[in-house]
């Protein structure tokens, strides 16, 4: 972890970040990209993480969380923060369903990254969406908007982009889909998903935490880093992509930024 967030170089960042998408592949593949979204978090000291990734495991819930007390990785525990849990659900009209181990990975994939990013402790509030409808993932985002409007909190969305095209056509679906999400209009996440534009396995869960940012005034987007696991292995036959990408903040006061 120590050694990605140090090889992370980042564009300038003006403003305060409040929200990271992250890529969630193993790390040796895109441990490199995501610790560009995790970098742009030093300095932050959050008492509470919103964590919104996708279930890629089949369960007839749409919206599901773990019913552990924490997550533990080699780096230590990080505690669930229940009452922002419930707290969310109040907010919520769809079911919050927990669940005792889980196998999805894409949440706990992110977790050594804050851990080292952020050197200091702090809660989580994890969710993972199943259903990917667009309906869902703004409701989600409305929630935890009023859930963490009042509360010193960041979001990570995690997600991978487009999965198995060449090298070529990778390049060209996962720039779509980072331009879409760089427009901050997750509606538009959503169409390029449903018109084969763009691809993100995380699609929902970045949307939601796009309309999330919004309405905690978040106005700013910014790509921080792209790659492929084709940079990685050398093999660009098949290939998946991987996006770093920090939403900000930024405050106007009389002519100065």
């Amino acid at each position: 972890m120590d050694t990605y967030l140090a090889g992370a170089s980042l564009p300038e960042l003006s403003g305060q970040v409040i929200a990271v998408i992250a890529p969630h592949a193993g790390h040796r593949y895109s441990g490199a990209v995501a610790a560009h979204a995790f970098a742009a978090l030093r300095g932050r000291k959050p008492d509470l993480v919103a964590v919104v990734s996708p279930f890629h495991n089949f369960a007839p819930y749409p919206l599901i969380t773990t019913s552990h007390r924490a997550y533990a990785t080699p780096l230590g525990s990080i505690l669930v923060d229940q009452t922002a849990l419930a707290e969310l659900q109040n907010h919520l009209p769809i079911p919050i369903t927990p669940v005792r181990n889980d196998k999805e990975h894409s949440l706990e994939i992110e977790l050594p990254f804050l851990q080292r990013a952020l050197k200091h402790e702090f809660k989580l509030l994890p969710i993972m969406v199943r259903a990917q409808e667009r309906e869902v993932a703004q409701k989600l985002g409305e929630a935890l908007a009023h859930t963490l409007e009042n509360k010193n909190a960041v979001l990570v969305a995690s997600t991978d982009l487009s999965h198995f095209y060449n090298q070529q056509t990778a390049n060209r679906l996962d720039h779509e889909m980072l331009r879409r999400i760089e427009s901050f209009d997750p509606a538009s996440v959503f169409d390029a998903e449903e018109t084969g534009k763009g691809f993100a396995c995380g699609h929902a869960a970045v949307a939601a935490v796009m309309w999330a940012a919004k309405q905690l005034g978040a106005n700013k987007v910014q790509t921080l880093h792209y790659a492929t696991s084709g940079d990685v292995t050398g093999d660009h036959s098949s290939v998946v992509g991987y996006g770093a990408v920090a939403i900000s903040k930024t405050i106007y006061r009389k002519g100065i930024i």
